[in-house]
């Protein structure tokens, strides 16, 4: 009887060890199936009256093909790595702690407040991605909350280095979660003004960059299945963005996939005003994940042919 025992504790053991490590944890129940990636795309610095004056077929096919409104708001502060991080978190700045706008020489790593959707996504089991173009966005990798990183070490790389590591990571991985920032037309606008036609040069070649992102996602063979969101983290006048600054705090948003409106503008919901944490809610939505008590973001359900 003793050496029954011993041997069905065995075996429980085992099956338990076996249960552990073989038992894969499903992920979250998505709300529109066809939507099976998210791609965000931020365009560092991207006013939306010049994207409209330039030449963008890129962009211009997304509006004619979704949801879009150039009224957007970013955080008061209008500056990059507050601003993004707000985006991917889904709260204001004073919540995720991060105020400040370059690399720091902390003694040691320092990490948003609360977790980004990259890292929510992680832990749901999706694949995740980020690849941008300042090392400053080093804050938002916090070891083990994404599956790929691509970003520079030390200062800025390009709108090339940034999507050629894209196409990259998105062909090869194809990721449920992938966040790009290019970096090129905000550095256009510090160094040769907003509103300069250096930097509507810049905007249009960003284009086109853009769209090497759209052909890896058709080499990837997932474009049909992905829901696509490009927007910006602020705009600018004269050579710099400031706070509560009209000129720098409007950005666009721009939608399309799976079950999005056709050349819908969302300022004809006269309620409705889209917030850069608002990005962060809408893709946790389309994943499956939780909205969070405490999110300052919402999901943008009047982008949608049949939501909520």
């Amino acid at each position: 009887m003793k050496k029954l025992l011993t041997l069905a504790l065995l075996f429980g053991a085992v099956t338990a060890a076996h249960s552990q490590f073989a038992v894969q944890v499903a992920k979250p129940v998505r709300p529109l199936p066809a939507i099976e990636h998210v791609v965000i795309i931020s365009v560092d610095g991207l006013r939306p009256d010049r994207l409209l004056l330039a030449d963008m077929p890129t962009v211009r096919a997304m509006i004619k093909e979704g949801t879009y409104t150039f009224w957007a708001k970013t955080t008061a502060v209008s500056i990059t790595l507050p601003s993004h991080t707000s985006m991917v978190t889904g709260v204001i700045p004073r919540k995720h702690g991060v105020e400040w706008n370059r690399d720091l020489p902390f003694s040691e790593p320092v990490y948003p407040n609360v977790p980004t959707v990259m890292e929510m996504a992680t832990k749901a089991g999706y694949d995740t991605a980020m690849i941008t173009g300042k090392s400053k966005f080093s804050i938002l990798n916090k070891p083990g909350t994404i599956t790929h990183v691509h970003l520079p070490a030390t200062g800025n790389s390009t709108n090339d280095d940034v999507a050629v590591n894209a196409a990259k990571i998105i062909e090869e991985f194809k990721p449920g979660l992938t966040f790009i920032h290019f970096p090129d037309v905000d550095a256009t606008g510090h160094a040769k003004g907003w509103g300069s036609h250096e930097q509507l040069a810049m905007i249009e070649k960003t284009d086109g960059q853009i769209a090497q992102v759209f052909a890896a996602l058709d080499h990837a063979g997932i474009r049909a299945s992905t829901f696509i969101l490009l927007t910006s983290d602020h705009g600018g006048a004269g050579l710099t963005h400031g706070a509560d600054d009209p000129r720098s705090r409007h950005i666009p948003w721009i939608v399309v996939g799976p079950g999005v409106r056709k050349f819908f503008d969302l300022t004809q919901m006269a309620d409705l005003e889209v917030r850069t944490e608002d990005t962060c809610a809408t893709a946790c939505w389309l994943l499956g994940l939780p909205q969070q008590p405490y999110f300052d973001g919402k999901p943008v359900f009047a982008a949608f042919e049949h939501a909520p």
